[in-house]
């Protein structure tokens, strides 16, 4: 465990979660665990000579990609955005994928139980984003597994995980939220809500057409906070308290590139086109870039390099 931040804690990690301080929000992200990609269908079109550099593979080409849930706490509500792959794969989805689950187990260790958790937002409905939306109960009925919440997830993403195409059908699973849908307990969101004062969802298109970044901006626009508080690891007179988890637009640190996306992605160009509108605001305002599938980096800045290269400024 390591702490930095002097008298006030502004960052602090265990092996199970990270937090830090977003002006009057507290941000922490907490593990479902990890699990083994292929690293061709990770990265796409990017050869594996240029990829390898920077992510470790396996003698199978599988390289490992983490499952981060980000939690806020605003003072009024604990919002929790993405819920992992849950404990409800089939037993052909555990060959491929294992199971890692760890979720409420590493939330339970910091004193948080589901019953706590005042809203769940999901960026777009794949299996490893809203698993843990629901459970079983002991009769094998699907329950909600934040019984208190409200639900949040893109309209369209519903849409679409109705029908999806044959390319993508594993990655729906309707236990996950249909019966959300269905009891009124889950909102479907057209793009561009506020869902309680700070926290927003954008669109961007690319992995799939509806998949939404979710933003927190803290209310307290008071600069101080910003300005003193070098601990964080960005520089003093760049702070701002924005931050977005940008979900599998961007899913680790090593696809912070343009041209770096995912052979899962549906619409390739659009990821592009995404993340150039992302960055036309994220590097002016110092946006702070939460990452979905990072196992070891869960956020960072992102800033051009003297080439002109993005790269991601750690928090530390």
């Amino acid at each position: 465990m390591t702490r930095s931040g002097g008298a006030r804690d502004i960052v602090w990690h265990t092996s199970l979660m990270h937090r830090l301080t977003l002006g009057d929000f507290e941000l922490c992200v907490f593990s479902d665990g990890t699990y083994l990609l292929d690293g061709g269908a990770f990265f796409g079109v990017i050869p594996k000579v240029m990829w390898s550099r920077k992510v470790a593979t396996d003698e199978r080409n599988y390289v490992t990609a983490g499952l981060n849930s980000l939690l806020i706490r605003t003072g009024k509500q604990t919002v929790l955005v993405e819920t992992g792959m849950g404990n409800k794969l089939s037993d052909r989805m555990k060959k491929f994928y294992g199971q890692p689950a760890k979720l409420l187990e590493n939330l339970s260790a910091e004193g948080i139980a589901p019953e706590d958790i005042d809203i769940v937002i999901n960026s777009h409905l794949h299996f490893d984003h809203c698993g843990w939306n629901t459970v079983r109960d002991k009769n094998g009925k699907i329950v909600p597994t934040f019984t208190r919440a409200k639900y949040y997830a893109p309209e369209g993403e519903w849409q679409y995980a109705r029908k999806p195409s044959e390319r993508d059908a594993i990655s729906y699973i309707p236990e996950n939220y249909d019966p959300l849908v269905e009891s009124g307990q889950m909102t479907l969101l057209k793009g561009g809500e506020e869902i309680v004062p700070g926290i927003s969802v954008k669109t961007f298109r690319g992995h799939t057409a509806c998949m939404q970044g979710i933003i927190v901006r803290s209310p307290d626009k008071n600069p101080h906070f910003w300005q003193h508080q070098p601990e964080v690891g960005h520089p003093q007179d760049s702070y701002a308290p924005t931050a977005c988890y940008i979900s599998d637009l961007m899913p680790t640190t090593a696809h912070i590139d343009l041209t770096w996306g995912m052979g899962f992605d549906l619409y390739p160009l659009d990821t592009i086109e995404s993340k150039k509108e992302y960055y036309a605001r994220a590097l002016p305002e110092k946006w702070l870039t939460v990452f979905t599938h990072d196992p070891h980096v869960p956020w960072a800045y992102i800033e051009k390099d003297e080439s002109g290269r993005m790269v991601g400024k750690e928090v530390s």
